[in-house]
Formats: C-alpha cells, structure tokens, sequence
C-alpha cells in the first residue's frame, strides 16, 4: 500500500530521529515513543543494528504509524532498509539514495540547505525536502528559502528544541524532525521515562499547532 508520505507528516507535525549506540536501547526508544503519540519515527543507520531495529519496532508499531530509515545514502542502504520494511528513507543530503527510493515507491525526505539543493532533491524525486541543519538560519531562513517554492514540502531538522517547534510550523514547515532534543540518551540506554515526558510534551506541542 503507498504512503501518502505528505499527508501523513502534515498531519503529525513531527518525526522522531532515533541515533543511538545500542540496538536494544534503540528498540525500546522508539517502541516508548510510539506508546506516547508519536506516529513517525527514523531510526538512523549509523545506529549499531539499526536494520534489526527497524524490523523490531515495526513489527508491533500502532496502526496509522510509520517506520523509517534514516542517514540513507547509497543504492544498497535503499535495498537494505526496504528489505527491513522501513516505509520511508531520510537522507541528510542530496545523494544517490533519493532516485532509487523513488524508483521503489519508498518516499523520501531529501536533506537539503540551499535552494539549489532543494530544487534538486525534488527533481531527482524526493516527497519531501528536509532542510538540514535548520538551526543553521532558523526559521527565517526557512521562510525565505518557502518564498521561491511555495509548493515543495519541507521539514525542519536539526537543533528543533521544543521552545523552537512551533516557530518552524509557523514558517511554513509542514512538520519538524527531532533528534537529541527529544530522544536525548534514550537510545543508547538512558531512561525512558524521561523520555516519555519529552515525547508527551512534543506531540501536545505538535498537535497544538494544529488547532
């Protein structure tokens, strides 16, 4: 079944990145973010195990959530996290890994800065284009870069604390991709409850935006 990939972050306002050190730990972050309504979730490959992982957490993800793999850069890495069942890539760049998503019907967030890159990522067929590092020009910049595509998606990641969420949405983000802020050292074994009460306070934040 295809993902309306643009819907569905519209909707949710947020994506967690989970990049840890242990595979277990990565496992239980985002089984404990899904628990706590976050509906989208990345697991970086740069997390040791983060095939399994992504296997594990989709295996008994909510219905209406959705999986995906992040820090996908090659041909291969695509093969790999679609055997895995990841239902989307994130890249951090414009690299080969967004034509053959696209090519496999896998929706892409394609990192991208500059307008250059964006309108590239787009041509080579990207769902979404993922400015990265947001942090880097803030939302003003994301304002400005909206101005010449008012039409192409973005999602801001990169340094997206709380206090920032709903500044992003307001320059025209359709959602934001959190990392550190909100998975903090969960996925290399740090508590989860904690956990639990940034991903609460993040999705009230979200869904806030919303009303």
């Amino acid at each position: 079944m295809t993902v309306d990939f643009v819907a569905e972050l519209t909707a949710a306002r947020m994506l967690a990145i989970i990049r840890g050190t242990d595979t277990g730990a990565a496992v239980a972050a985002g089984r404990t973010l899904l628990a706590s309504g976050v509906r989208i979730v990345e697991v970086a490959l740069t997390t040791p195990g983060a095939l399994r992982a992504i296997e594990a957490i989709r295996s008994d993800a909510p219905v209406g959530s959705l999986i995906g793999a992040g820090t996908v850069l090659t041909v291969a890495d695509v093969a790999d996290v679609a055997a895995a069942g990841a239902q989307f890539v994130v890249t951090p760049a414009v690299v080969d890994s967004i034509p053959e998503a696209a090519r496999r019907g896998l929706p892409v967030a394609a990192g991208a800065l500059t307008p250059t890159e964006a309108h590239t990522a787009v041509g080579l067929g990207a769902s979404v284009v993922k400015l990265f590092p947001a942090s880097l020009g803030g939302p003003a910049y994301l304002k400005a870069l909206r101005d010449p595509f008012p039409d192409v998606p973005f999602v801001a990641v990169g340094g997206v604390g709380l206090d920032h969420l709903r500044a992003y949405l307001d320059a025209g983000a359709i959602a934001v991709g959190v990392g550190g802020p909100l998975v903090g050292d969960a996925a290399s074994g740090g508590s989860l409850e904690d956990l639990r009460a940034r991903a609460q306070a993040y999705v009230a934040a979200a869904q806030r935006r919303q009303a």
